[in-house]
């Protein structure tokens, strides 16, 4: 190998370290609130009605899971779900007196929810408001954990150091 070619790959090499050391700089400076972090723990607290809606909001979830500026911080950020009030209809695998659209985005809100189950998001539904609404609490998706309040799961992750993410 010749001087020349030496030098061409050192530069490359050297270019090649100042890109990816580069890429974690802008990561960190794209959220300042980021900064310092060494975890990252967060509780939804899900109550969202609309069938529509939610299948946006659950992949958008996920995708906010896996978004590299968290993985960034934490390669195994800990995301809580937990389903009150309303939203506990759109977890249950009834689709009785469900239009064609909303079952399309019950079908959707169920794919995501086995997807994030599988990353490691843990999926929780507040039995009080499964039976508040009705719901038969064998229909609701396999993924999803029981807890009898769910304000009170809520309550304990906060007091955890999770932040609250309201979804309503």
């Amino acid at each position: 190998m010749n001087a020349q070619s030496i030098k061409r790959i050192l530069t490359l090499m050297i270019a090649a370290g100042l890109v990816i050391g580069l890429a974690g700089n802008v990561y960190g400076e794209t959220y300042p609130a980021l900064k310092g972090l060494d975890s990252i723990k967060a509780v939804v607290d899900f109550r969202n009605p609309s069938a529509k809606v939610a299948a946006i909001h659950l992949d958008l979830l996920h995708k906010t899971y896996k978004d590299k500026n968290l993985t960034a911080v934490d390669s195994t950020p800990d995301f809580v779900v937990v389903f009150m009030g309303p939203a506990v209809k759109l977890i249950s695998t009834s689709r009785e007196g469900v239009s064609a659209e909303d079952a399309k985005n019950l079908d959707a809100i169920a794919k995501t929810l086995s997807a994030m189950n599988k990353d490691g998001i843990r999926l929780e539904v507040c039995i009080a408001a499964v039976e508040l609404l009705g719901v038969d609490p064998a229909t609701i998706l396999p993924e999803i954990h029981k807890v009898p309040n769910g304000w009170i799961s809520s309550i304990g992750y906060q007091l955890n150091g999770y932040a609250l993410i309201p979804d309503f």
